[in-house]
């Protein structure tokens, strides 16, 4: 399965990332993926239950990256393989501004 990810900062910071089926990893291991890099970047949860979602860890570290870092298609690739694993999602797209992701 191809997977689409779509990362929109704003007007002009959006991207478009691809990844072949067999890029895209595993739940246990995106899970595993975003976890260490909510925790890496410092990321606080959005809920006032200390509750964190998968959506919002990947909105999260979407947001902690910033759009620069997603001129690195290392860390791209590495972002949408995540994001694509842990929703089982053809098509996603992750509005940082908004905080909301859909698909």
């Amino acid at each position: 399965m191809h997977s689409t990810v779509k990362v929109v900062f704003g007007p002009a910071h959006e991207f478009d990332l691809q990844v072949d089926g067999n890029e895209v990893l595993s739940f246990e291991a995106a899970r595993a993926w975003l976890d260490e890099q909510f925790v890496l970047h410092g990321c606080v949860p959005m809920r006032g239950s200390g509750k964190v979602l998968i959506a919002d860890k990947i909105v999260a570290v979407a947001a902690a990256l910033g759009p620069a870092a997603f001129t690195d298609p290392a860390v791209a690739l590495d972002y949408a393989r995540a994001a694509s694993g842990a929703l089982s999602k053809a098509l996603l797209r992750v509005d940082v501004a908004k905080h909301a992701i859909s698909y």
